[in-house]
């Protein structure tokens, strides 16, 4: 009866320090590579207390504190896709993947400001922001000129990005666009690139042709001052020299007996 006894006392005294331990005692562990704060729940200091809390192992209140642990080693962050209108009108898809860092000195600052977690921001103020740069910037493009400087376009939405997330903690790393036009200004940008390529291999086939005609009356040209060199160079005695070569021997047999010789006497 009385081992009973002090084994239920020990068990109630288990239990006691269970619950005390679970309701006024706590213990955090930072992992390296975050920044955990101590929110101050209760007192004159209630808010985001000025001690930025180490990586490591951290005691503390449940009952009037808390702590929160932001990463402050790279997020990346695939968004899904929204549409934004370029300047014209034309209706643009942006599917964009953002990367960056947490200012560790001002994460702080930061829980004070939004009192969210990392991830509920980057759902939020970090989604606002980059929608709202790509629409602001997207606006001030035409259509074609969008496609044509996607490199301004992109450099245009980072500096917007930079200068408004920096000031705030977040350090810009890499975003990636993924930007996509309308299927109809595909299809009149295809239409517009077949019709330059015709008229360019029409200009190239005139050209040529004009080529080929050139050459040809250059042709003819060289070979009638040949004709008319060869047709100067043929003196009676050239021809009858010529006819003398070929001759067999025989003479003919009807009709007129050519003379072969020239009479030198007259």
């Amino acid at each position: 009866m009385k081992s009973m006894r002090v084994l239920l006392i020990t068990f109630v005294l288990l239990v006691g320090i269970g619950v005390f331990c679970k309701l006024f005692v706590g213990v955090e562990r930072i992992d390296a590579g975050c920044v955990g704060i101590k929110v101050n729940l209760v007192g004159d200091n209630r808010g985001v207390d000025d001690i930025t809390e180490v990586t490591g192992w951290v005691f503390y209140l449940p009952l009037f504190t808390q702590i929160h642990e932001f990463p402050t080693f790279t997020q990346v962050k695939d968004y899904s896709p929204f549409y934004v209108n370029a300047k014209d009108g034309s209706e643009f898809t942006v599917d964009p993947t953002f990367s960056y860092y947490v200012d560790r000195s001002r994460v702080p600052q930061m829980f004070r400001q939004y009192r969210r977690s990392l991830g509920e921001l980057e759902d939020g103020y970090i989604r606002n922001v980059i929608m709202d740069s790509y629409r602001i910037v997207a606006n001030q493009f035409p259509s074609d000129s969008l496609i044509s400087n996607r490199q301004d376009f992109e450099l245009a939405v980072q500096k917007m990005l930079v200068d408004e997330l920096n000031k705030e903690g977040f350090i810009f790393q890499q975003l990636t666009s993924n930007i996509t036009a309308p299927q109809s200004l595909k299809d009149a940008i295809d239409a517009k690139n077949r019709t330059t390529q015709e008229a360019y291999q029409a200009e190239n086939k005139l050209r040529q042709a004009e080529a080929e005609a050139k050459a040809k009356v250059i042709a003819a040209e060289a070979e009638k001052k040949v004709n008319d060199l060869k047709a100067s160079a043929l003196t009676p005695l050239i021809i009858q020299q010529m006819f003398i070569e070929k001759w067999d021997g025989k003479m003919p047999q009807y009709g007129e007996v050519p003379k072969l010789y020239r009479d030198m006497t007259k």
